[in-house]
């Protein structure tokens, strides 16, 4: 079963929100179809295609089906076979590395001190911390061929 392409839309405009949403929902769904996925996820996929095209040409609305239905089908794949755009845990890192290791070292550090206000101190080591190992999960995706050649941009 082979994946479904996105009708093409001329109304869109050239460099409008919804036509960098509509190119960048297609390069996801041309890169997966260079893979071999499993007959459920290609279904699950070309359902979701298929009322893509339904949709009116509303900008608005099409905006958010695009940016909601790609974000459940990046979700999907990763949950499912592991498949991962380009800098996917780096960004889930970043603020995981914020909130679970900056905040309790600003907090030691303002403790230590006597001085709360060293609290945020903390956050640009948390944010280094976790674009570390975001980055470390991202090149070992890379090195077992579990990333797709595509960047997901919000």
């Amino acid at each position: 079963m082979e994946i479904s392409t996105l009708k093409p839309r001329q109304d869109l405009g050239q460099d409008t929100k919804i036509s960098k949403a509509y190119l960048q929902y297609e390069t996801l769904l041309k890169e997966l179809s260079k893979r071999k996925l499993p007959e459920h996820v290609v279904a699950s996929i070309n359902k979701d295609v298929e009322a893509l095209n339904a949709m009116p040409e509303d900008g608005k609305l099409l905006a958010q089906e695009l940016k909601s239905r790609q974000a459940r089908l990046v979700r999907s794949l990763e949950k499912e076979l592991k498949l991962v755009p380009k800098a996917y845990y780096r960004n889930i890192w970043l603020g995981l590395g914020m909130a679970s290791f900056g905040i309790p070292i600003g907090v030691a550090f303002g403790l230590t001190s006597g001085n709360m206000a060293f609290l945020g101190i903390g956050l640009p080591l948390g944010l280094g911390i976790g674009s570390a190992v975001g980055t470390a999960m991202d090149k070992k995706a890379l090195a077992e061929g579990r990333q797709l050649d595509l960047e997901i941009k919000s």
